[in-house]
């Protein structure tokens, strides 16, 4: 069954490579197509296009497939093209004539930017937990181990003195900015586009404010074509969010990887999230954050991608727009599950104290030397000289010592800022 289907059969080769893997992704919309479909009936009952008894009796039975689809009874079959032309002929077999009047007045355009529409905005609300629950991780780890000090790199050299708790927090502080484009991206997707149809409107007297506030949609995309045009744009600032976080992922799952590795010897992980080698018995691998790392540098290539597929295509609706879903869809379910294993393998990292006992971790402090040399009243520049010269000679005594006072520092992290910051983010 198709929704355009005219009696006209369709070479089937046509047909497989027009559909593709729809049904399968589809799947995950199936409840959104109900949902959405519920507040379509009720606005087409309170305009007069459906008697109550059809109202009631097609919200009853977008009500039980909504069911199914949460209990993962939902299946679209091969004789099916998606997901809309599936419950439109279930509610047809199961009521009849008032189920071949659900298509009143919308298109399979529009009703897949309901879909769609919906159903980011519970992705980037399940993002936002993930995140939210990362951070407060972060943050707990942050505050055990503040005083634990850690060597500082710049170009992969030793620089100057860090510290876990520094460690941590600033990749806390990082998922605030990452919260923020969840936010933004939130905000894009929370907008009606039902009732714009196939980008331009309906003569029925359709009332779009009323599915806007039926579907709990902040806002209405007003312009039927700008209703039309927001698709690809919609899942490109939601894939542009969810690299962000990707971006945060792969960059500390890095960090882990080098620390792990016996050069560093910084941290440690228990047994059982490590891998060992089919010929090495030493081995103790960071599978995990490999692929962590791995998985999130694929996902920070989803925009680009939607980018290409969308960036030359003139307003209304085009079938390339169907291919967003390929991309979109299975690259949601991977960062969830990048955040969750995150979670799951962060809490049991064990970092090593008295690191910066190694002498050549002494390099640490010059820049803590020549400013004590400051305080003392010797110009800058020449203290800098004083400090080349000492390590020139092998004279130089490191002070091991912090006095970092400003905010942010690593005697300063502002943890408390830092949660209230999230707080008002969030």
């Amino acid at each position: 069954m198709k929704l355009w289907e005219k009696g006209i059969p369709t070479d089937k080769q046509i047909e497989h490579f027009t559909v593709g893997n729809d049904r399968e992704l589809d799947l995950v919309l199936a409840k959104y197509d109900a949902l959405g479909s519920i507040a379509h009936a009720k606005m087409l009952g309170q305009i007069g296009l459906l008697t109550d008894s059809e109202t009631v009796s097609l919200v009853l039975a977008l009500e039980e497939i909504i069911k199914d689809a949460e209990n993962g009874n939902f299946e679209i079959e091969d004789s099916f093209e998606d997901v809309h032309s599936k419950i439109e002929y279930l509610l047809t077999v199961k009521l009849g004539d008032a189920g071949k009047k659900i298509h009143t007045a919308r298109s399979r355009n529009d009703q897949v930017l309901v879909d769609v529409n919906l159903y980011l905005k519970d992705v980037v609300k399940d993002f936002k937990s993930q995140v939210k629950g990362l951070f407060d991780l972060l943050m707990e780890l942050a505050e055990k181990h503040q005083n634990v000090l850690l060597p500082g790199y710049t170009h992969l050299q030793i620089a100057m003195p860090s510290s876990f708790g520094m460690w941590f927090s600033a990749y806390a502080e990082t998922l605030i900015d990452d919260i923020t484009m969840l936010n933004a991206a939130l905000k894009i997707v929370d907008q009606n586009p039902l009732g714009s149809a196939a980008g331009y409107g309906s003569s029925f007297p359709i009332n779009r404010a009323f599915t806007t506030k039926e579907l709990g949609f902040k806002t209405l995309k007003f312009n039927s074509v700008a209703a039309q045009m927001s698709r690809g744009k919609s899942e490109k600032i939601v894939a542009f969010a969810m690299s962000t976080v990707a971006a945060t992922l792969s960059k500390f799952s890095m960090d882990v990887c080098l620390y792990m590795s016996q050069n560093f010897d910084f941290i440690t992980l228990p047994s059982h999230l490590t891998t060992g080698s089919s010929i090495m018995p030493h081995k103790k691998n960071p599978d995990v954050f490999e692929l962590i790392r791995g998985k999130c540098n694929k996902i920070q290539a989803l925009p680009y991608e939607i980018t290409l597929i969308t960036n030359n295509l003139p307003s209304g609706y085009h079938r390339d727009l169907q291919l967003l879903k390929e991309g979109l869809f299975p690259a949601i379910q991977n960062l969830k599950a990048c955040l969750d294993i995150a979670i799951f393998a962060i809490k049991d990292i064990k970092v090593k104290d008295n690191i910066l006992a190694d002498k050549k971790y002494d390099y640490l402090f010059t820049v803590d030397s020549l400013n004590e040399m400051v305080v003392a009243g010797i110009p800058f520049r020449d203290a800098y000289k004083a400090v080349a010269e000492q390590l020139e000679n092998g004279t130089f005594e490191a002070p091991k010592e912090t006095r970092h006072t400003h905010e942010g520092s690593i005697n300063n992290l502002c943890l408390t800022e830092i949660k209230e910051k999230m707080k008002i983010a969030y």
